[in-house]
């Protein structure tokens, strides 16, 4: 060989292994965008020394070892260039889907009815801000000569914000929903704050759902109806007496319940069913020391109805405390297991309880419940009949039982009605034709409502005298309730109530601790 063409291979095969080292130091080390330009550089310079090896070819030299090298080589190269061209091609479109957001993963945000709600695209994920803000003002018509040992003769009148409540709520990997709120209102005066409810349901097995936390669990029908959408001020006290004897707001349980629908309505009347059973232990924010009450509550429902015409309801609650708060511990005198029955006036501007079966010591204690609806138009009637038994412990004495019973009724002038909810097996508030906006001359929606409630909580009392042995005088409680609601939009409403109250209780030694007041109260909501 001679020297010009030996030093023509050297060169060659020196060119080729730089470029190979340079393509494969280059495109580990260099960002994405820089590669595709070294990339599109070294192909140049691997066509220029093809063309070289060609023109080299045809000057007439012979074939040699060396030319074949430096051939395997430059086809290996391009071998090489072409496979990470490739790999970079795939590096490219991994960067470019990096960059996007995953399918289903962009958030919306809406705000219907005022309720600020965040969601995914494929509604896997969902965020919702709670708020209620209800604030009462109202005065109480006593009398002016009552004795020294009526409870109550004196109540606090003047503005109150009954409940003010802020939290989240919404959906965690689409099967699951959750809720957490706080409360800053309060009976009679606000509160300083407390964690109102923190809940996890899971809903993917249905019908079931399957509810765990601190939560209200589903118990009557008053009770399960939303503080927002109730037609009255408060709940009628019989029921509210029965809820916070096992249920009511704050409440650690695990609850299971199910809905369906039997029937078809397009043919003719079909039948929602209902049912919910829950596992309570003790509220949110107690003191207890010792053992904490135990308790099982079930609720069953049918509800008939025809189309939107008319819509009926039929249903019974059961609450057994299996064992009660243990309040001093072993080894202390005093009323170790107390179950009390009892419950303030229908406002609660006040938080006196003017009617109370007092702390019985007790084994367990029972609530049986039966409740009737039924809504035609804008017209609406329900009520509800409460037993209360409990059964005293180590005692020879008879065991006490109570009853408290009421009716309802709410008439909507403007033609709209309350839509039944059947996953809860209540009403709710009605759903709105027009909202409140005088330059288009719509005034919103106008409710009158009315009830008469009973709460008995004597037992065996006497008519004069000492309380006979056994008896408990917890006093009755009839409380007449009339009331006029503007509902502005959906997330607004004024509400105005009067109510005539009757109290009958004697004490101890049977002196009257009752009393006969009127009050009228006013209250501002917002709720979304």
């Amino acid at each position: 060989m001679s020297l010009k063409r030996g030093a023509t291979a050297w060169l060659s095969a020196t060119m080729a292994g730089a470029l190979m080292c340079s393509v494969a130091t280059s495109a580990l080390a260099a960002p994405a965008s820089a590669n595709d330009t070294k990339l599109q550089t070294m192909q140049r310079q691997l066509d220029d020394m093809r063309a070289q090896l060609d023109a080299m070819r045809a000057a007439g030299q012979q074939p040699s070892p060396q030319l074949s090298a430096i051939q395997q080589q430059l086809d290996a190269m391009a071998a090489q260039l072409a496979e990470m061209k490739t790999s970079q091609e795939t590096v490219n479109t991994d960067i470019a889907t990096l960059k996007q957001a995953p399918a289903g993963t962009s958030v919306t945000v809406t705000l219907p009815n005022g309720k600020p709600t965040f969601a995914t695209a494929d509604g896997r994920f969902t965020a919702n801000v709670r708020a209620i803000l209800m604030m009462d003002a109202g005065k109480y018509f006593q009398d002016n000569d009552l004795g020294p040992a009526v409870v109550g003769r004196d109540l606090n009148e003047g503005v109150n914000f009954r409940r003010a409540r802020i939290g989240f709520d919404g959906r965690l990997f689409q099967d699951f929903d959750y809720s957490f709120v706080y409360e800053f209102g309060g009976s009679g005066a606000e509160e300083a704050g407390r964690l109102y409810e923190a809940s996890v349901t899971y809903t993917a097995l249905k019908p079931l759902r399957i509810k765990v936390g601190a939560f209200e669990p589903n118990v009557n029908l008053a009770a399960a109806t939303s503080t927002s959408a109730m037609p009255i001020l408060e709940r009628p006290a019989p029921a509210e007496a029965a809820r916070n004897v096992a249920a009511g707001d704050s409440r650690t349980a695990i609850q299971l319940s199910a809905a369906g629908v039997f029937g078809d309505d397009d043919t003719g009347i079909a039948t929602r069913w209902f049912g919910a059973t829950a596992f309570t232990g003790n509220t949110l924010g107690g003191t207890q020391q010792f053992d904490e009450q135990t308790a099982w509550v079930a609720r069953a429902a049918l509800a008939p109805y025809s189309g939107t015409t008319w819509q009926a309801h039929f249903g019974a609650n059961y609450q057994y405390v299996i064992q009660p708060n243990d309040a001093v511990g072993p080894g202390v005198a005093g009323t170790r297991y107390p179950i009390q029955i009892r419950d303030r006036p229908e406002l609660r501007l006040d938080g006196t309880r003017l009617v109370d079966a007092g702390a019985i010591d007790a084994d367990h204690a029972t609530v049986y419940g039966g409740e009737a609806a039924f809504g035609f138009g804008s017209f609406l009637v329900e009520g509800e009949y409460f037993k209360y038994k409990i059964e005293r412990r180590n005692s020879a004495l008879a065991n006490p039982h109570f009853n408290g019973w009421y009716a309802q009724a709410s008439w909507v002038l403007t033609g709209e009605t309350r839509p039944y909810d059947p996953v809860e097996a209540r009403f709710g508030a009605p759903r709105m034709n027009y909202n409140f906006n005088p330059k288009a001359g719509t005034w919103g929606a106008f409710e009158l409502a009315a009830r008469y409630s009973v709460l008995d909580l004597n037992y065996r009392e006497g008519l004069t005298g000492a309380t006979p042995v056994g008896g408990v005088r917890g006093g009755e409680q009839k409380i007449w309730n009339v009331g006029v609601n503007w509902y502005w939009n959906p997330a607004m409403r004024m509400m105005l109530g009067y109510q005539h109250v009757e109290i009958d209780r004697l004490n101890a030694t049977g002196v009257q601790i009752g009393q006969t007041y009127d009050a009228v109260a006013a209250r501002a909501q917002v709720a979304f």
